[in-house]
């Protein structure tokens, strides 16, 4: 089950909960960004198995990390305080969880991604 997992996430509180739950279930986590500056930064710099994405960075559509990972084919789920529909058509089907969602929830859906890309 060991992955390594990129956050996106722009609130520091919630992107350090998910990291340590995350890192307690066994996985690491590689980079937490907080700005699509720093998303696609560590997109290009790490090497990481799922990412996770905030849909809304301080106001900024996380979609051009997302259009990154599709044309690399690496795996990724939007996590969000809004629901699916809010996501352009092309992107809807990478809709992972609502915020707020439990740990062992994200954990599923972690692998269920993963699962589907394999």
């Amino acid at each position: 089950m060991s992955a390594r997992v990129l956050i996106v996430e722009d609130e520091s509180m919630v992107a350090m909960m998910v990291e340590d739950y995350l890192v307690d279930a066994g996985y690491e986590v590689v980079a937490l960004a907080g700005t699509l500056e720093d998303a696609l930064s560590a997109v290009e710099r790490c090497s990481f198995d799922v990412a996770l994405l905030d849909v809304n960075l301080a106001g900024t559509p996380s979609y051009p990390v997302a259009e990154v990972l599709e044309s690399r084919g690496i795996p990724y789920m939007f996590l969000s305080g809004y629901g699916r529909d809010t996501l352009p058509e092309r992107l809807q089907r990478r809709y992972g969880l609502q915020k707020p969602f439990r740990m062992p929830e994200l954990r599923r859906e972690i692998e269920r991604v993963r699962n589907l890309s394999s």
